[in-house]
């Protein structure tokens, strides 16, 4: 896969937000595994992310991230549908930072606040997302490809030009 272009300030802003992350990887059979992702840290320079995540339901993926280093990652925002999904093959578990618990924690509010507006209910939106923080871990990748997944004529096309 060839690198795909920096990831921009206004995306940026919209990755780091209270929108949908989605993490999937697939064991060395080919086995899918997804997880939840509850915040998103976006490198200065834009060419790499690092994506918080709950470890405990997502020990299937971590393992096949520790074996692969392949990972794809969807954004997604629920009241516009605004999507992209970014792939990487370098991905490894890194250390959480020090702010990473409470980066997590303002997701989960950002993000249930962002489905209470379509209707879902708060409470359980919030009691669904929770992060423990002792359960925080971190996969950081460079940009391998990313892609505009929004429904619509752009759908599928590479963010940034070939990747």
């Amino acid at each position: 896969m060839a690198a795909c272009a920096p990831i921009d300030a206004e995306l940026s802003r919209l990755v780091s937000g209270g929108i949908s992350i989605s993490l999937a990887s697939c064991s060395p059979g080919g086995v899918p595994n997804m997880a939840r992702g509850c915040g998103c840290r976006v490198a200065p320079d834009g060419r790499a992310l690092t994506v918080l995540l709950v470890a405990t339901p997502a020990a299937a993926l971590l393992d096949d991230v520790r074996r692969s280093g392949r990972v794809a990652v969807v954004f997604s925002q629920p009241s516009t549908h605004f999507t992209v999904q970014f792939k990487g093959s370098d991905a490894r578990i890194v250390p959480t930072e020090a702010d990473d618990p409470q980066r997590a924690a303002d997701y989960v509010e950002r993000f249930a606040a962002e489905l209470a507006a379509l209707g879902y209910p708060g409470d359980v939106l919030r009691t669904l997302l929770l992060a423990c923080p002792d359960d925080i871990v971190a996969i950081r990748f460079t940009l391998a490809a990313g892609y505009s997944q929004t429904p619509g004529p752009q759908a599928g096309a590479p963010l940034g030009g070939p990747a």
